[in-house]
């Protein structure tokens, strides 16, 4: 990969994930399912507030993905130029515009990548509920989507370092303070696993930097620089609070 990365600017991201699909068709495949699988969230809900229904959206996350990894995007993708978020939503809202002719060309992905979306175990029920709660203008849909999914991919991580033993507390004594709702009570949870209150805020104060520093993580993985990351968390912390 040195060859895509230059010196390190890109180490494994999202950005050299879809270029290294241009190596074979095992890599092409993988790369399809790993972006289908991180970014259909706000693809679907972009598609949707465009007008398209529920299973025409379904169609157009595929064949969009499909279509990026295959036809000439990959030559002329070029991480220097901005984020991965913005070249994602402009692209998709091309190929929406372009649907139509998209269509007779490859119904649902119909060529080499061709994949069943159940198989990625896509929960559209989920984003279904979820776009109750997503402003009608595509742009913004798509933000609070792509949003929502970079904080869930960080708490996945997050919980998988509690669960490997690399921190050294249960899980479930932080997983209810990071959801929304009612505040637990600290005396509840402190109870619950054996441990002080001073012990449980301790320990909270530290799974919420880590969590922090993870988002980032997650935004730098996204953007052309990596002194970005702060401020692409600053933006999309904003969308979700509109």
């Amino acid at each position: 990969m040195a060859g895509i990365d230059g010196p390190a600017k890109f180490p494994s991201t999202r950005w050299t994930l879809i270029l290294s699909a241009r190596e074979s068709p095992a890599a092409r495949r993988s790369a399809f399912d790993e972006l289908l699988r991180d970014y259909w969230r706000p693809l679907y809900a972009f598609a949707r507030r465009k007008g398209c229904d529920r299973e025409r959206a379904e169609d157009a996350v595929q064949g969009f993905m499909v279509h990026l990894l295959e036809r000439d995007f990959l030559s002329r993708l070029d991480p220097s130029r901005g984020r991965m978020r913005s070249y994602l939503r402009a692209a998709m809202e091309h190929y929406l515009v372009n649907l139509h002719e998209k269509e007779r060309a490859q119904k649902r992905g119909g060529g080499a990548l061709s994949v069943s979306l159940s198989s990625l175990s896509l929960d559209f029920e989920l984003a279904e509920r979820s776009l109750l709660e997503t402003p009608f203008e595509p742009e913004s849909a798509f933000d609070r989507e792509w949003a929502l999914t970079l904080m869930e991919r960080a708490m996945k991580k997050l919980e998988a370092e509690f669960q490997s033993g690399q921190r050294r507390a249960p899980f479930e004594a932080v997983a209810d303070f990071f959801r929304g709702g009612e505040t637990p009570s600290y005396k509840d949870v402190a109870a619950r696993h054996g441990m002080t209150i001073p012990q449980l805020k301790s320990l909270l104060h530290r799974a919420r930097l880590r969590y922090r520093e993870l988002v980032e993580q997650e935004a730098v993985d996204t953007v052309e620089e990596p002194g970005n990351g702060a401020f692409e968390v600053r933006e999309l912390l904003g969308y979700l609070a509109r």
